[in-house]
C-alpha cells in the first residue's frame, strides 16, 4: 500500500458559477479551462463551504437459505450540492427566487417581484482549489430544489442557502475534472 500526504486536499477556496435559465454555454473540458462567459460567478459562499451529497433508496434482497443478503437494489437516487451565497448580488437573488428577475425600478435602483416558484433548470460549475490542485465539478442539468430561510439579523450575514438537485443527462449527474496526477489510471 502506497500513501502520500501530498494527495490529501482541503477545499481552501473556489467558486460556484451558474448560467441564467435557458442559457446553453459550452461545457468545460478540463479542471482549468476558461469558462464560457454565460457562467456567472455567484460570489462569496459562507464559510460552511459546499456539501455534495448522494442519497439512495435501497431494498435488500434476502435469500431463504439463512436469511443472508444476496443483493441490494437501488430504487431511487438523488445527487445534490448545498451552499449559502452571502454576496448580495443579482445572480444569487435570482437563483434563490426561482423564476424571478431583477429589473430597474425606473428611478435610481432595482427591484424584483418575487414570483411563485417555477421550474428553473440551469447549468453549474463548482471549482475547488487547494494551492496548485484543482477540482472542477460540472453539472449539466441542475435546479434549486430546497431553499432555507433568509435571516435578517444584526450579528450575521444575509444569506441565500440553496440545495441544487443534479438531474442525470444520459445517466451522468455530474462530471469531475482534476489536474491531480494521483487520479491517473494505473498503467
Amino acid at each position: 500500500m502506497t500513501t502520500s500526504a501530498a494527495n490529501v486536499n482541503v477545499a481552501v477556496t473556489g467558486a460556484i458559477y451558474a448560467t441564467a435559465s435557458g442559457d446553453a454555454p459550452t461545457p468545460p473540458t478540463t479542471a482549468v479551462s476558461t469558462l464560457d462567459v454565460l457562467f456567472a460567478d455567484l460570489g462569496y459562499i459562507s464559510d460552511n463551504g459546499i456539501t455534495e451529497a448522494y442519497a439512495d433508496t435501497t431494498t435488500e434482497i434476502k435469500a431463504w437459505q439463512g436469511g443472508v443478503i444476496v443483493r441490494t437494489v437501488i430504487s431511487a437516487s438523488k445527487a445534490t450540492i448545498k451552499f449559502m451565497m452571502i454576496e448580495n448580488k443579482r445572480e444569487a437573488a435570482e437563483l434563490f427566487h426561482k423564476g424571478s428577475v431583477v429589473v430597474s425600478d425606473g428611478a435610481t435602483g432595482y427591484k424584483m417581484d418575487v414570483m411563485v416558484p417555477s421550474p428553473d433548470r440551469r447549468k453549474f460549475v463548482l471549482d475547488v482549489i487547494d494551492g496548485n490542485d484543482h477540482l472542477r465539478i460540472y453539472i449539466a442539468d441542475g435546479e434549486v430544489s430546497n431553499r432555507s430561510d433568509i435571516v435578517y439579523k444584526s450579528d450575521t450575514q444575509i444569506g441565500y442557502e440553496v440545495e441544487i438537485t443534479m438531474y442525470p443527462v444520459s445517466g451522468v449527474v455530474c462530471t469531475k475534472f482534476t489536474d491531480k496526477a494521483s487520479w491517473a489510471p494505473a498503467a
